[in-house]
């Protein structure tokens, strides 16, 4: 088994520490295209093997994609973050020419891999993989909703007092503050509805908090977080190669699934070998198909812009 992260920046290497320490593959190939980032990061992690004690192989790579041949997975990191007075339509066209270009050159040298993509507009990007490299729908998959979900279940966790791994929480709808769905309505501890334990107040405060999780990380450490999003990626890796059919909530192409078409939104799905192999019907009630009707209106002005490129 081989796999692949794109992008050696934060987000990245700790993806692939993720997996070289779950020993979700033989090789990794940890590829950027900054001169010699990705081989210093890559004999960095080998040198925490014999710490660690995995057998995974890393390998570095500046922008040689020759490197990844043959991989079975690989996970798009790359991409630049929003700069102050960086508008939506630039951020959308720098991102999209790195995205495309990554995908495109990956598939010449790995054409059954699944692609897992973790970039921003996360939504949009993982629509742009779709559209361009004409893959299968269930081969691309956008992270999104996987770390939304773990953010949720945080905050969840935090009012409850209990375990965040005792809670089953999803987010639905798009990557981003203001078309993130969390259904608390859904989520339970142990099977047992936390709305029983939740006054209507937190119960909205959790809701916010979720929603603004990744701006409240920004505004904290300066810059955007890359432990739970590297986590999240790992684990979407990790349900594939291993087979697990995990339930998680992913960005994916839509055909008619909660009342969309021709676009890439945060669905529950179960993740295995195949890619994303199953969307579930979570019966959305009146307010939360509303709201997810919303999001899809968002995500989809988004995607708008890639026609102007």
């Amino acid at each position: 088994m081989k796999v692949t992260v794109v992008g050696a920046g934060a987000v990245g290497a700790t993806c692939a520490d993720n997996i070289a320490r779950k020993e979700l593959c033989h090789e990794l190939v940890l590829l950027d295209i900054k001169e010699g980032i990705a081989e210093g990061k890559a004999q960095d992690m080998m040198q925490t093997a014999t710490l660690l004690g995995f057998d995974t192989k890393i390998t570095g790579s500046t922008n040689d994609y020759s490197k990844t041949a043959g991989s079975d997975v690989v996970v798009i990191t790359s991409g630049l973050p929003r700069k102050p007075g960086m508008t939506r339509e630039e951020l959308i066209g720098v991102n999209a020419g790195i995205v495309k270009g990554v995908a495109e050159n990956i598939l010449k040298h790995s054409p059954d891999a699944i692609i897992i993509v973790i970039s921003n507009p996360m939504d949009t990007m993982t629509y742009l993989a779709l559209q361009s490299t004409g893959l299968p729908k269930n081969r691309i998959i956008g992270m999104g909703g996987t770390l939304d979900s773990a953010r949720f279940k945080y905050q969840l966790s935090q009012h409850l007092g209990c375990s965040p791994s005792d809670l089953n929480a999803v987010v639905v709808g798009g990557h981003g503050d203001t078309t993130m769905i969390p259904l608390i309505r859904l989520a339970t501890w142990n099977s047992v509805p936390v709305t029983n334990f939740l006054s209507a107040e937190q119960q909205e405060k959790i809701v916010k908090d979720t929603m603004v999780g990744g701006a409240t990380l920004t505004a904290l450490i300066g810059t955007s977080a890359w432990y739970a999003p590297g986590a999240a990626g790992a684990a979407l890796v990790e349900s594939i190669v291993r087979d697990e059919k995990k339930l998680f909530t992913c960005c994916v192409k839509l055909d008619g699934e909660y009342g969309q078409k021709d676009i890439c939104l945060g669905v529950p799905v179960t993740i295995g070998k195949n890619g994303w192999e199953k969307i579930l019907d979570f019966k959305l009630n009146e307010s939360e198909q509303a709201a997810f009707t919303k999001s899809a209106d968002a995500v989809r002005n988004m995607n708008d812009v890639l026609k102007t490129l």
